[in-house]
């Protein structure tokens, strides 16, 4: 089993910026790829960005020159940089193994114009 903690989330104006964090614990020697994904109200969750233990990144296009995912070991950060209101949602941290993925509690943005 892994439990996934995030931290970071908040209220910012737009423009502004936010960072997020997420630890893996429990049996984390068998994940690769950590993840944020997002859910805004009324709307499906959405891939944000990835990266893997060899430090290869995906972006989504929408925060792609803004958003910036890094990792140390079993931590995993999300440098949001010139928010927007539209970024406005529940973000979330994702990872998996060869049995199962996992998702940590979500951590709320919110952007205001």
């Amino acid at each position: 089993q892994v439990q996934l903690v995030e931290s970071g989330g908040g209220l910012v104006q737009g423009g502004g910026s936010l960072r997020l964090s997420c630890t893996a614990s429990g049996s984390i020697f068998g994940i690769n790829a950590m993840g944020w994904y997002c859910q805004a109200p009324g709307k499906q969750r959405e891939l944000v960005a990835t990266i893997t233990r060899s430090g290869r990144t995906t972006y989504a296009d929408s925060v792609s020159g803004r958003f910036t995912i890094s990792r140390d070991k079993n931590t995993v950060y999300l440098q949001m940089n010139s928010l927007k209101p539209e970024d406005t949602a529940v973000y979330s941290c994702n990872t998996q193994d060869i049995y199962r993925e996992y998702w940590g509690q979500g951590t709320q943005v919110t952007v205001s114009s």
